[in-house]
């Protein structure tokens, strides 16, 4: 196993599972501690059912709890119900009304308190290890460590639908390509933004082809193939919450297996902006520091902050073309990608900070911040979450797809409502030959609005008619790649979460197949706790 960069912060460890011969049963069984997760075993608690949330993990609610502090979210007219009530919850935390930028620790608290007033039971380091089917229903779910349960319907929340593989559902992943959906944003992606705008040269020793490519670059001209198919899925990196308050900030160190050759291509790319000014890199006056350094709201007012840190520009905090693996791999293999994760930018952070081939406007910037000491304290100050910002998706009989973001095609059923752009981030980094001379160039970015606010279809959350018939999933919706884009905002699972309880009290109550559920029932129910369906 892998040592941890950071005292206690790991995706999974053998110590974390211990033998467990017992059995619990529950009427909804919510796989997945994510905010979908959590919203969908509250929801159905005060919906009167019995329910089990069972988290592969230590840490509850996923990126909203895990640094995703700057919520993505699109048109707030159409976020409603509980994730509404969930805003205006933590706005009250800081004596104001609706916050959608907070602090971790206080999204946490206010989840904590959901979980406790609802008194929904959770049993945490619970990793899914095999499902046993009685016909097209699931009918128990074994843990890692014997821990077996039962349940009448069984929520997948997880952001990498391990659940419903193992139940043998059809899914997907990676990008399909625009011919498949009749699409125009899928597949291949070469773009401007997020994008090397001036020629970097991507060989060991520049100029040198024999000398090797610098780590992460494909040899390969992946412009040439526009649109295609590919199984890759987009960069993953952790949703940072960074502070330069000096009594709480803790300054940048380099992590154990820092590679300085991860960062050459930082070094050519922020050396040739010396002399230039570059959108994608504009720098404002209170941050002194690449987009997106969001500043949390309730932290401003004595003048010191606290952050959301995302990935921007060509060569940030993505860690691009290193997640392509974790949708599939077990839990051993995704905690080794989840260490070199975390090693690669801790060390892009150091490395920007200290290294004095870096442009010294952008090292002083870096040293300004550093980790906040009040959060995510036991983790060594880092995040929990790592942001899988895609992996599988289901393949039901409604799929998601550039025609419903751009309002072109409207489905019948709709149980919440998305309205996030089209945003995929970078997949891959390959070489281009330009006037003889090769330069580096990301692929995969995609940023497009949507033409306004559209429906989610129920059926784009259970699988096809004629699969299991017990099983529904909130985050790992039926989209392709390009729609799913726009779907997988935070705001969005924690509708869906609500919907999910909705659909298994009304399956439970007529005793049909979660495919079978009647949608005008549903729909009643949902407008009556409060959401917007259009």
């Amino acid at each position: 196993m892998m040592a941890e960069i950071f005292p206690g912060l790991h995706y999974f460890t053998d110590a974390q599972i211990s033998a467990r011969r017992e059995t619990l049963q529950a009427q909804v069984v919510v796989y997945g501690g994510t905010a979908a997760g959590v919203f969908a075993a509250v929801a159905a608690r005060r919906l009167g059912l019995s329910t089990l949330l069972l988290h592969p993990g230590k840490h509850l609610g996923g990126l909203t709890t895990g640094g995703l502090g700057w919520t993505d979210h699109g048109n707030k007219s159409v976020i409603s119900g509980m994730a509404r009530r969930f805003y205006q919850d933590v706005g009250r935390a800081y004596g104001l009304g609706e916050v959608w930028s907070f602090e971790p620790h206080v999204a946490a608290e206010v989840m904590q308190r959901m979980l406790a007033e609802a008194d929904v039971p959770v049993q945490t380091g619970a990793y899914v290890e095999s499902v046993t089917m009685d016909g097209r229903r699931i009918a128990m779910i074994t843990m890692l460590g014997g821990l077996q349960v039962h349940g009448d319907v069984f929520v997948d929340a997880s952001y990498e639908g391990d659940l419903l593989a193992l139940a043998g559902v059809s899914h997907t992943v990676g990008r399909e390509g625009n011919a498949a959906y009749g699409e125009t944003l899928n597949g291949i992606q070469v773009r401007d933004l997020h994008q090397f705008s001036h020629p970097v040269d991507p060989y060991v020793r520049p100029g040198d082809a024999g000398s090797g490519l610098l780590p992460g670059i494909m040899d390969e001209d992946l412009s040439l193939r526009q649109g295609q198919s590919d199984s890759r899925v987009q960069a993953y990196c952790f949703r940072m919450c960074m502070t330069d308050d000096p009594a709480l900030r803790v300054d940048w160190a380099r992590p154990a297996g820092f590679n300085p050759d991860d960062y050459v291509l930082a070094t050519r790319w922020f050396q040739g902006q010396k002399d230039t000014y570059n959108e994608q890199l504009r720098e404002s006056g209170a941050n002194g520091v690449p987009e997106k350094f969001d500043i949390l709201a309730p932290r401003t007012a004595g003048g010191f902050h606290k952050t959301d840190t995302n990935n921007h520009g060509p060569v940030s905090s993505d860690f691009i073309g290193q997640s392509w693996d974790w949708p599939r791999s077990n839990y051993a293999r995704r905690e080794r990608i989840f260490q070199n994760h975390v090693r690669y930018q801790a060390g892009f952070y150091w490395h920007m900070a200290n290294n004095p081939e870096i442009p010294e406007r952008y090292r002083v910037a870096y040293r300004r911040w550093g980790l906040a000491r009040d959060e995510f304290t036991a983790t060594g100050h880092w995040p929990h979450q790592l942001y899988v910002r895609e992996a599988r998706r289901l393949i039901g009989d409604y799929v998601l797809t550039e025609h419903d973001c751009r309002l072109t095609r409207r489905c019948p059923d709709p149980v919440a409502m998305g309205s996030y752009a089209m945003d995929s981030h970078n997949c891959s980094r390959f070489i281009k030959m330009d006037a003889g001379q090769a330069r580096v160039l990301n692929e995969g970015d995609v940023q497009v609005y949507c033409a306004g606010p559209y429906g989610i279809s129920y059926r784009s959350m259970v699988p096809r008619s004629g699969e299991c018939e017990n099983l529904v999933v909130p985050v790992c919706v039926s989209a392709s790649h390009i729609a799913y884009g726009s779907v997988r905002m935070e705001p969005v699972f924690m509708a869906l979460g609500e919907v999910v309880a909705h659909a298994a009290h009304c399956a439970l109550g007529t005793r049909c197949a979660m495919q079978a559920v009647d949608y005008s029932l549903l729909r009643s129910r949902l407008v009556a706790a409060g959401m917007v369906l259009g």
